[in-house]
């Protein structure tokens, strides 16, 4: 994995190049009709092969980097979630929800460039497990959700609601009844 505390800071424009190769790569590895490579990803970003193989030498890099991004907003999510602490919890549970499905088809392409047991996925599962565990605790204490469930019930409770085939529709209504269970 890439070490960026140890890379020199970047230029602005160099800072502008990435961001926009990781929102394309986001793009053409969540879009089923497109290819997944780093030529179109490089197209869609606007920018030339180069300066992607700069950022990105291989495509397991970019994957790397796209999938730590998603964690990193997720648990920043958590660290910036508010309200009463019920409501804060079941408002992150819905971005893990999207994020789970965002993150679907990028971790699917990852897996084929890395093992299963990468410490990527198992320090960004512990990463969204310890986010989750800091709401979770604090909607308990505050005694709005059971007491009864440990954030890994709890995720995969969200996971399994969002698990059933169906477009947005159909599986709202399940996400929402999963989430108002957690009530004390």
């Amino acid at each position: 994995m890439l070490d960026a505390q140890n890379a020199p800071p970047r230029r602005l424009d160099a800072e502008r190049n990435r961001a926009r190769i990781l929102e394309a790569a986001r793009v053409v590895l969540t879009d089923r009709d497109s290819p997944a490579s780093m030529a179109e990803i490089a197209r869609k970003a606007g920018v030339g092969m180069a300066t992607l193989y700069r950022n990105f030498p291989g495509i397991r890099e970019l994957l790397e980097s796209l999938y730590a991004s998603e964690v990193d907003d997720l648990c920043e999510a958590a660290s910036k979630a508010a309200g009463r602490p019920g409501d804060a919890l079941r408002a992150w549970l819905r971005q893990f929800a999207v994020f789970h499905e965002s993150k679907h088809p990028i971790a699917a392409e990852l897996l084929r460039h890395a093992n299963r047991d990468d410490p990527l996925f198992d320090t960004s599962r512990n990463r969204v497990v310890a986010a989750g565990r800091t709401l979770l605790a604090a909607a308990q204490r505050a005694k709005e959700v059971r007491s009864d469930l440990a954030i890994e019930q709890v995720l995969d409770l969200v996971l399994a609601a969002i698990s059933v085939p169906g477009d947005t529709e159909y599986i709202e209504p399940i996400l929402r009844a999963a989430l108002d269970g957690l009530r004390a």
